[in-house]
């Protein structure tokens, strides 16, 4: 099976933000991340994801920094060319730095105005030359001493070097690697980890704005109105809870956005946004925050995308879209996620699925679980086991991503443009 995959992995520093991702790459011949990569193999490689990047680094990428290991291959093909200087980390590790020719373009990459991380970082002569180019140390925690860690983040500190420890797949790790100094952690138990629980009225004020507009127009446009809410995981809670309440004693409960919106009407509708604005009025969505709704968006996109080539699922896209969703409402809702799905109409096959991924539903969620946390042998197993293609799956993703950005793009700016005619040039109160 020729399986090739890239997945953007968080970097968060000590006090959980992201401050960036690195892409890792993973398949046949492909494995440069924190990898060695053998020269009789790096053209073909290189070429695959040369290709790759021309096609999607233009809008997926885009927005955040990228810490990208590059081979030398992929340096003397200009390939860091595709990516704005000031969303682009250069990584390299060390069959670049003995390489003859690297470092040419390395120093000239780094004139240019690029940042420059080294993997593995190692206090020995050929690392220190470069040492006037680097911005990133980075350190394995599991092939370092606690001793040597620390003793590297201090001279690191000492020059101006950030430190970022990868590898960190515990608590214990992520406690020690902080304790110890760095600047920022990478690791499967990083990407898993949200921060803090987020204020339970974490609801994005601009979107609210955009659904009283679309509610109040002479002909609101349902289509619209549902993908708002299905936006946001607070939101689309809400609606399927109240929904679902005894006020409307329904004879079928409502399983969907549409459905939700179909019962209540647009009437109801309208009354609820306004409540749950001004119930929210003094929130604001932060860094935390922010990250638990895109993360839950994305989970939601992956989960729906990834249903047009799974095999002999018992659930609808629109049900795996609300797996995805819900994936994360035990952190925007100070309550067990158990507690949480006992209030809303999920099928038991997604519920199982969010509490103890059990059956194939289970099996869909812990693959986007798995993809976030670049987990390649899962990866592996579990495309297998759904019947998925593995040629499609980085594609999926990379699609999901592009559009959970512009989505959250249009989301977070403001929308004069969308006013309705009457409201367009009015004064806002003094």
């Amino acid at each position: 099976m020729n399986n090739k995959y890239i997945v953007r992995q968080p970097i968060k520093d000590a006090t959980g933000l992201i401050i960036g991702h690195e892409i890792l790459y993973h398949g046949e011949n492909m494995a440069f991340s924190n990898e060695n990569v053998s020269s009789s193999s790096e053209f073909a490689a290189a070429d695959t994801i040369y290709s790759f990047l021309m096609q999607n680094s233009t809008k997926a990428l885009k927005g955040t920094l990228n810490f990208m290991t590059f081979t030398t291959m992929l340096l003397m093909k200009k390939t860091p060319k595709l990516f704005d200087k000031n969303e682009l980390v250069i990584q390299i590790d060390d069959s670049v730095i003995i390489h003859p020719l690297s470092m040419h373009f390395v120093k000239q990459f780094a004139r240019e105005g690029y940042q420059i991380a080294v993997n593995e970082f190692q206090f020995s002569p050929r690392y220190l030359e470069l040492m006037d180019d680097i911005d990133y140390i980075k350190i394995n925690c599991k092939t370092v001493t606690d001793e040597n860690m620390h003793n590297t983040v201090e001279i690191a500190h000492s020059m101006n070097k950030k430190c970022i420890v990868t590898n960190i797949d515990s608590e214990e790790l992520y406690q020690k690697a902080a304790s110890l100094g760095a600047d920022a952690m990478q690791g499967p138990y990083v990407a898993a980890q949200l921060t803090t629980k987020a204020h339970s009225s974490a609801y994005i004020q601009s979107n609210f704005f955009r659904l009283m507009v679309e509610v109040t127009r002479d002909e609101p446009n349902v289509e619209e109105i549902e993908q708002m809410i299905g936006m946001d995981a607070g939101l689309t809670f809400g609606l399927l809870k109240m929904v679902n309440s005894a006020y409307f004693a329904l004879r079928h409960r409502a399983t969907t956005i549409r459905q939700a919106i179909m019962t209540l009407g647009l009437g109801q509708l309208k009354q609820w946004i306004y409540l749950l604005s001004a119930s929210a009025a003094d929130s604001k969505i932060d860094a935390s925050s922010e990250e638990f709704l895109k993360k839950s968006f994305m989970r939601a996109n992956f989960c729906s995308e990834l249903m047009n080539h799974a095999k002999d699922m018992p659930i609808s896209k629109s049900e795996a879209y609300l797996m995805g969703m819900f994936s994360t409402l035990n952190y925007l809702i100070d309550a067990p996620l158990e507690e949480i799905l006992s209030e809303v109409p999920v099928s038991d096959e997604v519920k199982n699925a969010l509490l103890s991924h059990e059956g194939r539903c289970g099996k869909l969620y812990e693959l986007v679980l798995s993809y976030e946390a670049a987990n390649w042998e899962k990866i592996n197993a579990l495309v297998e086991e759904l019947g998925i293609p593995s040629n499609l799956i980085t594609s999926v993703y990379f699609i999901c991503m592009d559009n959970v950005n512009t989505l959250w793009e249009q989301l977070t700016n403001p929308y004069a443009d969308q006013l309705p005619p009457e409201e367009e040039g009015e004064e806002t109160p003094v």
